[in-house]
C-alpha cells in the first residue's frame, strides 16, 4: 500500500510545476524546444504533469475535492503556456529574416506604367505648335442648338448637311414642362455638334475683335465604321480675324504648322471648293514622305457668319481652318484603319 500524500505537499508539487513549466516554454527559442517541452511537462508517458496525477490517489479522501480542482487549474495554465509558445515561433518562422543583407545594386522588379493615348498625344503636339503660332486653346458644349451649328456657320435650311440622317438629332418625343426633351429654350431641336466651327461662334459671339484661337475636340456623324469612317473622331480648328487678313497668312499658318509637326521640306497646296461658311473655299493637302495628304478644309471666312456674330465684314476680315485629328495621327505612325485607335488593344497602344 502507498503512503498517503498530505494536501499541502500535493499543492506544493503543483505549484512547482506551474511555474517551472511556464518558464520553460517562454524560454523555448524556437518550435523544436517548445515540442521538447511539452513532453517533459504534458507527455503521456513520463510527463511530469502526468506524475504528480497519480499522486492523487494517495490523498486523503476528504481533501481530494480541493487537490482536484487545483490540479485542473494548473494543467490548463501549462497547456495555455504550450498554446502561447506555438504562437510565438510561428510567428517568427514566418516573419522575414532581418539579418539577410539587401544588396541596393540588385536591379527591381521594372513597374509597367500608363502613357497619354496616340490621339490625345497628337491633340497635345498641336496646341503646342500652333499656341507658339499665337493661337489660344477653347473649348464648347458637344451638344449643340441649330443655330451654332448650321445657321451662324450660313448653311441654309436645304442644305443637305442638316438632313437628319446625317446628324445625330436629340429625341424630341417627351415633353418635360414648356420645352420638349431635346430642344433648346427656343423650341429648336438639339444635336450632337458635328464640328467644332461651333466653338468659333460662340467665341466671337462674346469677344470682339481680334480673335485667334483653337477649338479642339469631338465631333459626331453617323458614319459607318470602317477603315477610315467612325460615327465619333476629333477636329481640330483655327480661326483668326483681324483686319487686312489675307489667304496669303491662312497658307503661311498651315505651311509654318505642317513644318514645325512633321518636320523637313514640306510644301502646302490649296485646291477650289466650297464651304457654307467660307468664301472662298479650299481643300488644303500637303506633300509628305513623297505623297499628298489631304489634310482638311480652310478659307476666308464668309461676310454672312461675321455678320451673324455682329462683327462688320467691311472693317475685318478672317480664315478658318479645319484639320483632321484622326488622320493626321495616322498618317504620321503609319496607322491603317483608325478602328484601331478605339479598340482599347493594350498592346496596339503600348507601341505609341
Amino acid at each position: 500500500m502507498l503512503p498517503a500524500v498530505a494536501l499541502a505537499d500535493f499543492l506544493a508539487s503543483l505549484d512547482e510545476i506551474s511555474a517551472s513549466a511556464r518558464q520553460s516554454f517562454n524560454a523555448a527559442p524556437d518550435a523544436d524546444s517548445v515540442e521538447a517541452a511539452r513532453i517533459e511537462w504534458l507527455g503521456a508517458k513520463g510527463g511530469r504533469l502526468r506524475t504528480v496525477q497519480k499522486m492523487l490517489g494517495q490523498v486523503d479522501k476528504a481533501d481530494k475535492p480541493a487537490a482536484g480542482k487545483r490540479f485542473n487549474e494548473v494543467k490548463a495554465e501549462v497547456e495555455a503556456a504550450l498554446a502561447s509558445a506555438q504562437q510565438r515561433v510561428a510567428a517568427d518562422r514566418s516573419a522575414p529574416d532581418q539579418t539577410v543583407a539587401i544588396d541596393p545594386t540588385v536591379p527591381g522588379q521594372p513597374l509597367t506604367i500608363g502613357h497619354l493615348h496616340p490621339i490625345t498625344q497628337t491633340i497635345e503636339h498641336m496646341k503646342e505648335i500652333l499656341g507658339r503660332l499665337g493661337f489660344t486653346s477653347v473649348e464648347g458644349p458637344e451638344i449643340e442648338d441649330v443655330w451654332h451649328n448650321f445657321e451662324a456657320l450660313n448653311i441654309p435650311l436645304s442644305h443637305p448637311a442638316r438632313d437628319p440622317l446625317d446628324n445625330f438629332y436629340l429625341s424630341t418625343a417627351e415633353k418635360t414642362g414648356p420645352q420638349q426633351t431635346g430642344s433648346s429654350s427656343d423650341g429648336s431641336p438639339l444635336l450632337l455638334r458635328s464640328q467644332t466651327s461651333t466653338v468659333q461662334i460662340r467665341v466671337m459671339e462674346n469677344r470682339p475683335p481680334p480673335v485667334r484661337i483653337i477649338s479642339l475636340g469631338r465631333v459626331y456623324r453617323p458614319d459607318t465604321a470602317d477603315a477610315t469612317h467612325y460615327p465619333m473622331f476629333h477636329q481640330i480648328e483655327g480661326l483668326l480675324i483681324d483686319r487686312q487678313v489675307t489667304m496669303a497668312d491662312l497658307k503661311s499658318v498651315l505651311r509654318l504648322f505642317c513644318e514645325s509637326y512633321f518636320g523637313g521640306d514640306v510644301h502646302i497646296r490649296f485646291r477650289p471648293s466650297f464651304f457654307p461658311f467660307t468664301e472662298p473655299s479650299v481643300e488644303v493637302d500637303m506633300n509628305w514622305q513623297e505623297g499628298w495628304m489631304e489634310m482638311g478644309g480652310a478659307g476666308m471666312v464668309d461676310p454672312n457668319v461675321l455678320r451673324a456674330v455682329g462683327y462688320d465684314p467691311e472693317e475685318v476680315t478672317g480664315f478658318a481652318f479645319g484639320l483632321g485629328v484622326e488622320r493626321i495621327c495616322m498618317r504620321q505612325h503609319g496607322i491603317t484603319d483608325i478602328r484601331a485607335l478605339y479598340e482599347n488593344d493594350v498592346q496596339f497602344l503600348h507601341q505609341f
